[in-house]
């Protein structure tokens, strides 16, 4: 062959590449891609097998062209696992576990919020956030779970609404001193306010026209939603702001459908002269608020800043009586928050202003209260737990059912007349938590332990019932609280695995008077029907607390209460 012998170049007018299979496994075949040289962009591309082989589905790359590797170097997931299934199932097995360990402990409660890009919805209900404050100056113990008794003499109830004169009034009282009380979308509050020495957490709402400000304690355990009333006031703290001013255009008729719910479970009573709907709460500390329901528009603004305006009915309260009228002096009145007919939550739902639902997020940080919430699109897809509401046509109160309860390792006796189980009720207008008598006892029995470490029990202190002096100056609470364990409330079952749990650390049943430590847990012997826990606010603080009337739940999740990650700034009401 004469190698000098010139011949024609000849143009190159494709590519074949052929992959061999793995060495470990050769079944899997060999795979031909075929790449056709044009002068378009983009080459075209044909990917064959050998046909006599049953090969899994590959991906064909066009442009650029796949680089050669060595078969020894490759790894294929599906080879390995088709002939490993264990392995299969144990990566899948970690890998599960490992989202669950992540999501649970460093997820933010807030990153993930439900329906996040629905705001351009006008059809879908809408959201709206409150601000939460600290009452200041106010040191009471405020308990409320709050139920409607009935008014007599209706007939001399603020007739002067209807243009006569004030006359004298019959109030019904208490009935007892130990009186049973037990017989869509989202707005968001701020909120402000601490346990001690300030009581409650309040927020504020816009009311009226021409629109005013009122501040209202946020209050799970009540039913309607009132503000001091000047009808005129017969008795009346000085309030935060003006007393509210009806006029006979906002009194609500006694036939009216809100005023049958209110008076549902009254005794009734015939009143041909009566134009206005009467009522009168008693609360579990023993005080009490007699009023007439009114209607007068409720300024809301949306995220979006738009502003949504409604009718709502609430009470116009002239009569205060008890621990009443020394809260109401950084106050004008409660926001009824329960899940009743009446309550605010559920006139907004009824209207399909909101889904019906309520959460609240009380700081721990004195500087900041914390905000609530009305509607569902602040409630996290995850880092909650979960438990049943209980139902019962008579109680509108957020209970579930606590099946065991442990200080730090040692269990405690729940007290209640089922001695496997008992109620738990969720009360944002308490200021403390209260325990079964049983339970409160073995409680500060478990608690005497820190004598051994040094501290004193402290009788001189009237601030609470149980206060302790240390060895050492105290001046916060994150000085004792590794001196103190954990509680743990537990629910759905015993097993520990898989039951819901809800924390309280030493700082969720703690104060500091005085420079002593104080427990903020108190016997609830004589409080409700003496045989319910009730969580107040010092232990409801650092957690987001959901109350989904909608599917019947009630949630709770750990959190900072500092603003919703869903908006740079909280939606205030305006003004």
């Amino acid at each position: 062959m004469d190698f000098d012998d010139e011949r024609p170049q000849q143009q190159v007018t494709g590519v074949v590449i052929i992959t061999l299979p793995p060495s470990d496994n050769p079944s899997f075949g060999k795979t031909i891609t075929a790449f056709t040289l044009t002068n378009d962009v983009l080459p075209q591309s044909l990917t064959t097998q050998e046909p006599d082989q049953v090969l899994p589905t590959t991906r064909v790359v066009s442009s650029p062209p796949p680089s050669s590797q060595s078969p020894q170097l490759g790894f294929s997931f599906s080879g390995f696992f088709s002939e490993n299934p264990r392995k299969l199932l144990g990566f899948l097995g970690v890998s599960l576990f490992a989202l669950l360990l992540y999501s649970s402990c460093f997820s933010s409660t807030f990153v993930e919020l439900k329906n996040s890009n629905d705001n351009d919805d006008d059809d879908k209900p809408q959201s709206f956030i409150f601000p939460l404050y600290h009452k200041l100056g106010a040191a009471d113990l405020e308990l409320k779970l709050g139920r409607f008794v009935d008014v007599v003499d209706k007939e001399n109830l603020v007739v002067s609404i209807n243009g006569g004169a004030m006359e004298t009034k019959m109030v019904n009282k208490l009935v007892a001193a130990n009186s049973i009380v037990m017989d869509s979308s989202a707005t968001i509050l701020p909120v402000r306010g601490n346990v001690y020495p300030d009581g409650l957490y309040f927020t504020y709402m816009l009311l009226g026209n021409p629109q005013r400000r009122y501040f209202l304690d946020i209050d799970t355990g009540s039913d309607l939603t009132w503000i001091q009333c000047d009808a005129p006031c017969s008795s009346c703290a000085k309030g935060a702001n003006p007393l509210y001013k009806p006029t006979k255009v906002n009194i609500v008729a006694s036939g009216d459908s809100m005023c049958m719910e209110v008076q549902k479970n009254q005794k009734p009573q015939i009143c041909e002269t009566c134009q206005q709907c009467d009522y009168e709460i008693e609360y579990a500390d023993r005080s009490s608020s007699l009023g007439v329901l009114a209607k007068d528009k409720l300024h809301l603004v949306n995220p979006n800043g738009s502003i949504t305006n409604l009718d709502v009915v609430f009470g116009c309260a002239y009569d205060q009586q008890g621990i009443l009228l020394n809260t109401l002096s950084k106050t004008d009145g409660i926001l009824g928050l329960s899940k009743a007919k009446v309550s605010l939550p559920s006139q907004l739902a009824s209207k399909g202003i909101i889904n019906n639902v309520v959460g609240h997020c009380l700081a721990t940080d004195v500087a900041s209260g914390g905000y609530m919430f009305l509607g569902d699109d602040f409630v996290p897809n995850w880092g909650m737990s979960w438990v049943p509401m209980l139902g019962s046509p008579l109680i509108e109160f957020y209970h579930t059912q606590l099946v065991k309860i442990n200080y730090g390792s040692s269990s405690l006796s729940l007290g209640a007349k089922d001695s496997d189980k008992a109620r738990v009720v969720f009360d944002s207008g308490s200021s403390y938590t209260y325990f079964t008598k049983q339970s409160y006892a073995e409680l500060v029995s478990s608690l005497s332990e820190v004598s051994e470490l040094g501290f004193i029990q402290d009788a001189s202190d009237p601030t609470l019932p149980v206060c302790w002096r240390a060895p050492f100056p105290i001046r916060t609470i994150m000085d004792v609280n590794k001196y103190f364990k954990t509680l743990t409330l537990q629910f759905g079952s015993k097993w520990w695995i898989i039951s819901k749990k809800f924390h309280i650390p030493p700082e969720g049943y703690l104060i500091i008077s005085k420079g002593n430590a104080c427990l903020g847990i108190l016997d609830g012997n004589n409080v409700h029907d003496g045989s319910t826990f009730i969580l107040g606010d010092i232990s409801l603080r650092g957690q987001l607390v959901v109350y989904d009337n909608e599917k019947q739940k009630i949630g709770w999740g750990p959190s900072g209460c500092g603003k919703p990650s869903r908006f740079k700034s909280l939606p205030f009401f305006e003004g």
